[in-house]
Formats: C-alpha cells, sequence, structure tokens
C-alpha cells in the first residue's frame, strides 16, 4: 500500500470555497426561540409518538447517542430527560431566509445547498488565510447577533466546494478548519470513509467488498478504479474531489439572480419594506456584477400580511448598475402600492432576469439605443462607469 507521500495530489493552489454548514439545524433553531430548552437534549420529531424516530437531535442528545433517525422508544433509554419537540418547518424555512440574508452581508452566497448549508466562492482578494479567516469571524459573530447565539455553524475552506463542505465536518459544533492543498493528503487520513459526503452505508459495504477499508487505500486508487468500484462516473468524480479539484455542477446556464426577505413586524409598514426592497436591489446587483452578468429585467414581488402575493415585472436593456434598477424598483414600487393599498408587508422579493454574458452583449448600437437622446446616452455611460468602479472595489 502507497505512503502518503507517494499519493498523487496536484489540486489548485488557491482556497476557493467557503462551506457554512449549521450545526443541529432544526433543534438549534427550537432551542433559540425557546430558552426553555437550551442546554437540554431535544429530539425535533415528526408526529408526537415514540414509535416515530428523530429528524434532528441537539448536541445535548447527541452526547448520549441520540442522532437523526433513533427510534424515540429507543432514544429515550439512552437519554431519559430527553424533551421530544415537534417540528415546525416555517419556523426552519423562516430562519433559513434570514440566516441566507445574514451570510451574504458578509460574502454572497454563490449556491444554496440545502436548507441548513451554503456555498459561497471566494474571490481573489479573499483567498488568503488572514482574510478568510475574518470573512468566517464576521459570519459567525453577525448570526450570533442577528439570527441568535444557539444558532451555529461550522465553516469550511479549501480549494473546492467539496472540500470545504468535508472541513465542516472536521470540527463541530460552531468550528472553522482550512484546509490547505499541501496539507491535504494527511488532513484526509484522518477521516474514516463514513466521513465523506456521498459515503453512506451501503456504498460503505460496497467499498468493503471491494477492499477498500480506510483512506490511504481509497486514496491510493486510480479515477478508473474507482468508477468500477461506484458503477457510475461518481466514482471517478471522487477522485478529482478528494484532490481538490473543482468540478463544474450540472447546473449550465443561471436564468436568474435574486434575493427574498421575510420581514420583522416592525419593518412590515409599506415605507420600512421599500428600504429592504432597496438593499435587496443592491445586493442583486451587486451579485451580478460580481458574477460578471448583465440583467434585461427586473421583477419585484411581494406578499402583504392578509393577502395575496401580488408581482410585477419590468425589462430594460441589459445593465449591471445598480442605478438603473433601483429607478425600475421606484417605478415598480409605486405601481404594487397602488395595488395592495398600502398594506403591511411580510415578505419582499427581488429578482433580476433575462441574464446574459457581457461578451454577448450586442457590440453594436440597436435602432432603439441611437433614437434615445444623447443625454440619456451619457447617463447611462455615467451610471455603468459608476458601477465599474464599485464592482472594483467588490475585487471582481
Amino acid at each position: 500500500m502507497s505512503s502518503s507521500s507517494d499519493l498523487s495530489f496536484a489540486p489548485p493552489a488557491d482556497l476557493r470555497w467557503l462551506y457554512v454548514d449549521f450545526n443541529s439545524y432544526f433543534a438549534s433553531v427550537e432551542q433559540q426561540l425557546n430558552p426553555a430548552l437550551r442546554s437540554k437534549p431535544i429530539a425535533v420529531v415528526p408526529v408526537d409518538t415514540d414509535s416515530t424516530c428523530a429528524i434532528a437531535a441537539s448536541y445535548e442528545a447527541k452526547a448520549f447517542g441520540v442522532k437523526t433517525g433513533t427510534m424515540i422508544y429507543e432514544a429515550k433509554k439512552m437519554c431519559p430527560d430527553l424533551i421530544c419537540v415537534m417540528a415546525g418547518h416555517e419556523r426552519y424555512v423562516e430562519f433559513h431566509e434570514r440566516i441566507i440574508d445574514e451570510v451574504d452581508r458578509h460574502i454572497p452566497v454563490t449556491q444554496v445547498c440545502s436548507i441548513d448549508e451554503m456555498a459561497c466562492k471566494l474571490m481573489k482578494n479573499e483567498m488568503s488565510v488572514s482574510r478568510v479567516t475574518e470573512i468566517a469571524n464576521s459570519i459567525k459573530t453577525g448570526i450570533a447577533k442577528n439570527i441568535g447565539e444557539y444558532v451555529r455553524c461550522s465553516i469550511g475552506i479549501a480549494t473546492s466546494k467539496y472540500l470545504a463542505k468535508v472541513a465542516t465536518d472536521m470540527k463541530k459544533p460552531d468550528g472553522f478548519t482550512i484546509l490547505n492543498p499541501k496539507d491535504v493528503p494527511n488532513r484526509l487520513l484522518e477521516l474514516e470513509l463514513r466521513d465523506l459526503p456521498g459515503i453512506g452505508a451501503n456504498m460503505e459495504l460496497r467499498l468493503n467488498k471491494a477492499g477498500i477499508h480506510d483512506m490511504e487505500k481509497l486514496l491510493s486508487l486510480q479515477p478508473k478504479h474507482l468508477r468500477a468500484v461506484w458503477g457510475s462516473i461518481w466514482g471517478e468524480k471522487m477522485w478529482y474531489y478528494l484532490r481538490g479539484y473543482d468540478l463544474p455542477d450540472r447546473e449550465t446556464e443561471r436564468n436568474s439572480v435574486g434575493h427574498s426577505h421575510v420581514l420583522s413586524p416592525e419593518m412590515r409598514p409599506p415605507e420600512k419594506a421599500y428600504t429592504i426592497a432597496r438593499r435587496l436591489t443592491m445586493k442583486a446587483a451587486a451579485r451580478l456584477r460580481r458574477m460578471g452578468l448583465y440583467a434585461g429585467a427586473l421583477s419585484v414581488s411581494y406578499r402583504t400580511e392578509n393577502g395575496p402575493r401580488i408581482g410585477l415585472e419590468v425589462r430594460c436593456e441589459p445593465s449591471q448598475d445598480s442605478f438603473t434598477f433601483q429607478q425600475l424598483l421606484d417605478d415598480l414600487w409605486q405601481e404594487l402600492q397602488k395595488e395592495s393599498k398600502s398594506a403591511r408587508i411580510k415578505k419582499v422579493n427581488i429578482v433580476l432576469q433575462r441574464l446574459v454574458e457581457a461578451k454577448n452583449l450586442q457590440t453594436q448600437p440597436d435602432l432603439f439605443d441611437v433614437l434615445k437622446p444623447k443625454t440619456e446616452n451619457k447617463k447611462r455611460a455615467k451610471d455603468e462607469k459608476l458601477s465599474a468602479a464599485k464592482r472594483s472595489d467588490e475585487g471582481s
């Protein structure tokens, strides 16, 4: 068997991903909402019966061996003081949206991977250990302050999204782990096979039958061998994932960039909700510039406290400057207010659509552009320059 020094690793040299994984998410939300549950062993259950299983367990319950999937009648034997709490899907979704908004304040969320996990791609000026540590600490501080101190997360940093997720599991709860490229082989050798995302109980049995019982053996195999063991392309992908390569997702084309926000009661009057809508629009435009995209439409919608969801969309020339979208928001908001009759607003959604990459923009002005007043064209050029300057500040 090969030693770790013989393993062929040639991962990218830069730290490229930050991954956030919330610890015992459902149970943590319940403890945050109910002080009586804090520091207590609790299990979140779908129905009030001992014949069901836990869908989440607090770390206090995990200390007794209770985990997701444990039957409640068994869990109560392990932990006689276990408190069972009925799951509240709406509560978890509301916290999820607030959490995304909070993380977005510190670094744009590139992908929401699940209700309690999200990935953020680092820009060049964010790849140093010192800078990414600063970002991670600011995320944790912001969550504690604005979401709640009992909603904790583990943050992983690595060259790929996959390894960044692996890093989040290396220290829980409330962990922070950086997988530097040079340390990847040895750090992975510390893990069990089941520690890797994508290897469950059944896959572990298959690996064992193929003579793979530990990480050193897994890492010594070639891509085609792993593909044969897995019986699919996933095995070959694992070879690259474990070496820090970032394979493209199957999703090939993004068609929108947006943000939504559930408003706290004090922010639901229309004039206050509007300030949130403006902030969401600025964030969406900033993300657009970060991705090197232009948008040709803005959609604005909101749900009132006691009424239906209403929304409007307007198209525009492909743009990425905040000023253009802010002006469009102003017009749409006035129209929406006429329809909702100034009702209190519960949730706001801002979506930039009809996206196009910069390289695909028309290089020559169309007839509509030519007929525009010169003053309007000059203003647009000025706005684009200002946004370009802002993009430079953002590190794009």
